[in-house]
């Protein structure tokens, strides 16, 4: 163990759409977890892996603490809630902008019985106009769970004091190894990345148009056999009901032809070559409740 660099497990949980990605994407200053404006986008436990000299903190970028509705729900659930146990400190993250309600105190009752430090991170406060409203909903939250060991204020998409909070971050850490290769981001593979990024763009494309009854597999991802500096990906695009593939297809397949320029942007940045992506709609009804499909899907609830 090397007395002079320091390591640790961060887990970041929260309500849905309360800035938990895009706060790991800031600290990293890359992308390793999507974003859309739409509650519960991150579906899996993501790990971004931020390395110095000094230090190697793995954070871990949970699904959205929700009351579920169907099986997928309860997965996300899982994963969120999985992490608490075994790491050395819990980010909270809150909106700023939004009031303490039941979801928070569903939250609160998740963390009554750890023992793992927990820093309430309210993010957002670049939208916030009424600081004695946001003060007093804060106050709300530390008589409700009185174990916080510090509060922070940040702004994660403008950046606003999240070096602060890194900082006080170290501090919890312990010396320890280093886990991952100090170029390493991120410990996904490349291709469940890919369908991240193509699930991205398919909820910023369609808005409220299309909801979460998506999902994106990487079916195959070879090099070409003519151009080795080109990468050959075909990836499927399921849905639930036929309406939601027309949406997704587009007139004159003008929409999957969007959402394949503007995926295979960020691919080629992952990747570092020159991609051809191929995309495939494929409607299957209420995948989000079936066992078989949610496996298939890379959802495993019996993990």
């Amino acid at each position: 163990m090397n007395e002079k660099f320091k390591s640790g497990f961060v887990a970041i949980i929260g309500r849905p759409n309360v800035g938990k990605s895009t706060f790991l994407n800031q600290i990293l200053k890359q992308k390793v977890s999507i974003i859309s404006p739409k509650p519960q986008t991150t579906r899996n436990q993501v790990r971004g892996i931020y390395t110095t000299e000094t230090e190697q903190i793995i954070f871990i970028d949970t699904p959205g603490i929700h009351k579920p509705k169907h099986q997928l729900g309860e997965f996300m659930n899982k994963e969120a809630l999985a992490t608490l146990k075994d790491v050395d400190l819990i980010l909270w993250i809150i909106d700023a902008t939004m009031d303490f309600g039941t979801g928070d105190e569903f939250v609160i009752k998740q963390l009554k019985d750890l023992k793992t430090p927990i820093i309430l991170v309210v993010n957002k406060i670049d939208l916030v106009k009424n600081k004695q409203k946001l003060f007093e909903n804060i106050l709300q939250f530390t008589e409700s769970f009185k174990n916080f060991s510090e509060v922070y204020y940040i702004s994660a998409l403008t950046g606003e004091n999240t070096e602060k909070l890194l900082t006080a971050i170290k501090n919890y850490l312990d010396y320890g190894p280093m886990y991952y290769p100090t170029d390493q981001v991120s410990d996904y593979p490349e291709k469940f990345i890919i369908a991240e990024l193509i699930r991205e763009k398919v909820l910023l494309l369609t808005r409220d148009e299309v909801p979460h009854s998506i999902a994106v597999i990487v079916d195959e991802m070879t090099p070409d056999s003519e151009n080795p500096n080109l990468m050959n990906i075909r990836a499927i695009i399921f849905v639930e009901r036929q309406s939601q593939k027309k949406i997704i297809i587009g007139s004159k397949g003008e929409m999957i032809k969007k959402i394949g320029t503007e995926a295979r942007k960020e691919i080629v940045m992952l990747l570092g070559q020159k991609v051809f992506l191929e995309l495939w709609v494929k409607v299957e009804p209420d995948w989000r409740n079936k066992q078989a499909q949610l496996r298939r899907l890379g959802y495993d609830l019996v993990k």
